[in-house]
């Protein structure tokens, strides 16, 4: 198993701390949401406060650029995100071996199980329905929408 983190100046222990994947739709859905009270939005704001950590992959990071290219997202937007993640978020190197045949209904989705699952996340945060029939846990992994993960980051739920 590698993973490799994202270079970043701040050397906090982040071990107690949730470790969690954000599917596309959760980047989305903060980034384009005109509530500032948005779940969505506190969770990357708690992100950034580093209240938990956020595990990126290469294949992620690739569906969201390819999601907000095909939103109309400003360029400027999308840069400015993916220097967050750079800066603060912690990289999981997936290999072809990693990804496995899961989510059949969606193959696209097998490689964001596989960061969660190589990188040792306690969270998978989607409101992708082709996950639902895990029935909410893979191998040890929550998988939740972004209100139900943002209780557990506030502390509201375990």
């Amino acid at each position: 198993m590698e993973t490799e983190e994202l270079p970043h100046g701040r050397g906090e222990e982040t071990s107690a701390l949730p470790r969690a994947v954000l599917d596309a739709n959760i980047y989305v859905a903060a980034y384009l949401s005109r509530n500032p009270r948005s779940p969505n939005k506190e969770l990357f704001r708690r992100w950034r406060a580093r209240e938990f950590v956020l595990l990126i992959s290469k294949a992620i990071l690739e569906e969201v650029v390819k999601k907000f290219d095909e939103l109309g997202v400003a360029q400027q937007l999308t840069i400015e995100l993916l220097s967050h993640i750079i800066a603060d978020a912690e990289y999981i190197n997936i290999k072809a071996e990693d990804v496995q045949r899961v989510i059949a209904n969606d193959p696209d989705d097998d490689p964001i199980l596989a960061c969660a699952v190589v990188g040792k996340a306690n969270y998978l945060v989607t409101y992708d329905p082709h996950f639902d029939h895990l029935g909410g846990e893979y191998q040890g992994i929550q998988i939740l929408d972004g209100l139900h993960f943002l209780y557990i980051v506030r502390g509201d739920m375990s």
